[in-house]
């Protein structure tokens, strides 16, 4: 078990510090987030097991909300409680916060997106090694048995074809729960009793019956104001499951078609944004409010997406350990823990694809990975570095 801190103090600052950093330098998407965390809170800090980060990343995905960002609020948590939480989760969302503003203030006085094409090619190669280093790592606590290893590989098979994310999820953890069950059944040689119906596993009954955040309902062509915009933004952090795609349908319905508040061409900038900037791709919330309402919109728009994340750890954190000790929870939590690897390996090849572009890429990969795992490098240097050498690449 990890030493817990020598006082409150010292793991709030050490806290905001890590988290800090992270936000700043954690491009790559959520895949990325979480194998930075890894790298920081369980290799270099050991703050927490293996086991036990993969076990609150396994929560993460059955709860609304950005994953990488409620992965940060539950390591602020289980490090500092209720202050810990608070502390963990602003400090990685501000940097990006702030960036994004600097971005979106650029796009409103001159009217385009500043150029980011020689960042990306550098960092992209070094989030591929930082991924795959954490993946490697992660495999060897989930895959706990000949069964996870073929559920982990039919999950990736469904998502690499296109399969609905929380699909995949679902089905994994339902599958987890059921075959090992009936194949006790069978071997016990007792008689084979009703399945039960499908719905939620007993130690998932607390989770499961948590309140939802409020969620707004605004009138059609509602005029733009500060607080309509946070509900807005409050109803889509509350109810939003999935990747940056599923965030651009519901931007897309509330924003473009509903309200009429951006144009197709301001929200696909604002995406844009939120993929090539640092930290929470829902930082995107940061863009789409400044461009509407300037500084006070962005607070606004920030505000309202992320809140919902706070609450919803904050109230299903304390039943993660319980989850882990009832054996069908349990289960579920295995098979889900799984096909987040899964779902994160199909990224991760995507990634790679448009990673590495030829030769100078390829090394620059290689050489991530070596100083990653050889020499132990901090992952937040190599991506400054992957950004330097990119916009040499570049010119």
């Amino acid at each position: 078990m990890p030493a817990p801190p020598a006082n409150r103090a010292q793991a709030l600052r050490e806290l905001a510090s890590l988290f800090l950093r992270l936000g700043a330098t954690a491009f790559g998407g959520p895949a990325a987030h979480i194998a930075m965390m890894e790298d920081e809170v369980v290799r270099r800090r050991g703050w927490l097991t293996r086991a036990e980060l993969l076990d609150l990343l396994g929560a993460t995905n059955l709860i609304p909300g950005p994953n990488s960002t409620e992965l940060a609020i539950h390591v602020g948590h289980r490090r500092a409680g209720f202050p810990g939480l608070v502390v963990a989760g602003a400090a990685f969302i501000l940097p990006a916060a702030v960036i994004v503003s600097a971005i979106a203030w650029a796009y409103v006085r001159f009217g385009r997106l500043p150029a980011v094409t020689g960042i990306l090619l550098g960092v992209k190669p070094v989030v591929l090694a930082i991924i795959v280093q954490a993946l490697v790592g992660f495999a060897r606590s989930a895959v706990k048995g000949r069964f996870l290893a073929l559920l982990g590989i039919a999950s990736a098979a469904a998502a690499a074809l296109g399969a609905n994310e929380l699909a995949v999820l679902a089905w994994a953890g339902a599958l987890a729960v059921v075959v090992p069950a009936a194949a006790r059944r069978r071997s016990s040689r007792r008689s084979p009793s009703p399945p039960a119906a499908p719905g939620v596993a007993p130690g998932l009954a607390p989770v499961a019956s948590l309140p939802l955040a409020p969620v707004a309902t605004l009138a059609a062509a509602a005029p733009l104001t500060l607080s309509k915009l946070f509900l807005v933004f409050l109803k889509i952090g509350s109810v939003l499951f999935g990747s940056g795609y599923v965030l651009l349908a519901f931007l897309r319905a509330d924003l473009v078609e509903r309200l009429g508040w951006l144009t197709e061409a301001q929200l696909l900038d604002a995406v844009a944004v939120g993929q090539v900037t640092p930290g929470p791709v829902f930082t995107t919330a940061t863009f789409v409010g400044w461009i509407l309402a300037g500084p006070a919109g962005a607070a606004a728009a920030t505000a309202g997406i992320f809140l919902p994340a706070f609450f919803f750890v904050a109230v299903s954190g304390p039943f993660v350990p319980r989850l882990r000790a009832s054996p069908v929870a349990g289960a579920l939590l295995d098979g889900v823990n799984v096909a987040s690897l899964a779902l994160m390996a199909v990224v991760t090849w995507q990634l790679g694809r448009a990673a590495i572009t030829g030769a100078p890429t390829a090394l620059l990969a290689l050489a991530s990975a070596v100083l990653l795992v050889r020499f132990r490098v901090n992952s937040s240097w190599l991506v400054l570095g992957g950004a330097a050498i990119g916009i040499a690449l570049a010119r």
